[in-house]
């Protein structure tokens, strides 16, 4: 496993492209309504990501055809935009969204309620995000990865959350997935030891349910096995000599 050590100058440029999607997540929050569509979302996303300057990392990337995943309700991931899927009252929403500035990459995930939410979905969407915060605690040079993992999962698990094991967390830099893979749960391993200059994609994927899950027949959407609610949260993270720094998220 080759896993990448920013240099200082590499530091600022993930900073600065996490930074210009923080600001694309930002403004497609704003426009989540009912009746809008995910084909909508999309539109605006390559035009916000253009705006700033930057190049879509989704788009196209091993034939996924747009620059966001629009995940709904029991889709975890990987949702494809459509002109014909509207929002509608109670949905929740994950968008996972990228993008390369000056050759490094961002990522980072939201899950959003439309209009009024069960409880049980508000519920799902703060342990999934909150999740994130647990296993970042752990984030630091001289711990282990898989400490990360397991808080997460325990975390979820916890409030009898299904956290979701064949899609996991990842390294990021002049590539969108590089080593090591994060999962978001106990692992049998300690996993590699966090070193300063390290850049991770943190992303909890977390249901109500089960924590088994199926692919659909456009060959990316991944949905719950048992069709419950999905939740993803996700950012870019460098690990640093003390407290981790949320690469995209400067406001929290």
């Amino acid at each position: 496993m080759a896993v990448s050590v920013k240099t200082k100058h590499e530091i600022e440029l993930m900073r600065e492209s996490n930074h210009r999607l923080e600001y694309v997540h930002d403004e497609l929050a704003k426009m989540l309504q009912p009746g809008i569509s995910t084909w909508e979302i999309d539109m605006e996303a390559r035009r916000l990501i253009k705006e700033c300057e930057g190049i879509p990392n989704f788009l196209n990337y091993e034939g996924f055809p747009a620059a966001v995943c629009t995940s709904v309700n029991e889709e975890v991931v990987h949702g494809i935009p459509k002109k014909s899927r509207k929002l509608k009252e109670g949905d929740i929403i994950s968008l996972d969204c990228g993008l390369i500035y000056k050759g490094y990459h961002s990522d980072a995930a939201r899950t959003y309620g439309i209009g009024k939410i069960s409880e049980e979905a508000q519920k799902l969407i703060d342990v999934t995000k909150q999740s994130f915060f647990e296993g970042i605690k752990f984030a630091k040079a001289g711990h282990h990865l898989h400490e990360i993992s397991a808080a997460i999962g325990d975390y979820c698990e916890s409030f009898g959350f299904g956290v979701v094991r064949d899609m996991v967390g990842h390294g990021i830099g002049t590539q969108m997935h590089e080593d090591p893979q994060v999962p978001n749960f106990r692992q049998k391993s300690r996993g590699l030891r966090l070193v300063p200059g390290m850049t991770l994609a943190i992303e909890p994927m977390i249901s109500a349910g089960t924590w088994e899950i199926e692919w659909l027949d456009d060959d990316w959407t991944v949905v719950t096995a048992d069709r419950s609610l999905a939740a993803h949260y996700e950012n870019t993270i460098l690990i640093t000599e003390g407290e981790p720094e949320i690469l995209s998220l400067t406001k929290f």
